[in-house]
């Protein structure tokens, strides 16, 4: 299982390199996620993490799949780049040695856009809910 989920990371990031539609990042919360993101519309696309969190008190891998969509663009600071307001809904998955969690995500992401690179800045929210099996 640990190596399924290193060749998807490595894909994420090997893809990213070739394709325009596709995006890489890096997500920083109660741990560190890799992040990669596939735009298949103007409005729509599918994001994948996967990284390490810190929950109760261990370390566990952490994996969650998304389908997002761009709410709205804002255009408040025009020299600068833009702010947008994405929304999305998936699945999380989990665990370590012995505690196991699967659950429902919701996202909210409110970020910036840079004009002249090409970088975006975030936060988010990514709430789930589900069982944990210890």
């Amino acid at each position: 299982m640990k190596k399924f989920f290193l060749m998807m990371v490595a894909s994420l990031f090997v893809t990213g390199a070739f394709a325009q539609d596709w995006s890489v990042g890096g997500r920083i919360g109660s741990g560190f996620q890799a992040v990669g993101q596939y735009g298949y519309n103007q409005n729509s696309y599918i994001e994948g993490r996967f990284g390490a969190g810190w929950l109760d008190g261990g370390v566990t891998a952490d994996f969650t799949a998304l389908h997002n969509w761009k709410i709205c663009t804002m255009d408040w600071t025009p020299s600068a780049g833009d702010w947008f307001f994405d929304a999305g809904v998936g699945l999380n998955v989990g665990g370590a040695a012995n505690y196991a969690y699967l659950g429902v995500a919701g996202m909210a992401r409110l970020g910036f856009t840079f004009n002249n690179a090409p970088v975006s800045l975030s936060i988010d929210y990514t709430p789930v809910i589900g069982p944990a099996i210890v």
